[in-house]
């Protein structure tokens, strides 16, 4: 009889922490939701909105955002211009395809340096010379 004292005792005083702990794993996944929408929404929709959507079981879609909705958006291919209709729910993680924005921008920082350079090569030839 102690024995089922302490094990319902022990469930009791659990189940409050149990409960706290799976209203966490719903804030967290209200949360990603919100956060693919407002990712989508900063894309846009149209031809330029390129991204590449990572569902939740690990398959990639490419394309542009073609239309965008409350609980779902529309994703087509730009190749074979087939669309496919995702959840916000199923949505892992969203990356904008907007060119090689890196590459872009050391090669304006590398041109401008050698601009530099070139200037202060050709003033120091000008003044010595």
């Amino acid at each position: 009889m102690k024995k089922l004292v302490y094990l319902l005792s022990l469930l009791l005083l659990l189940t409050p922490l149990m409960q706290a702990l799976g209203g966490q794993k719903t804030e967290n996944t209200s949360a990603k939701i919100d956060h693919a929408r407002k990712s989508v929404a900063k894309l846009g929709v149209g031809s330029k909105a390129r991204a590449t959507i990572t569902r939740n079981d690990g398959s990639k879609v490419k394309g542009y955002v073609y239309s965008a909705g409350d609980e779902d958006f529309v994703i087509r291919d730009r190749k074979s211009d087939a669309s496919t209709t995702i959840k916000y729910s199923d949505v892992k993680s969203v990356d904008d395809n907007r060119g090689h924005s890196i590459a872009r921008n050391v090669l304006i920082v590398v041109g401008i340096g050698a601009a530099i350079t070139l200037v202060a090569i050709y003033a120091a030839i000008v003044r010595n010379g």
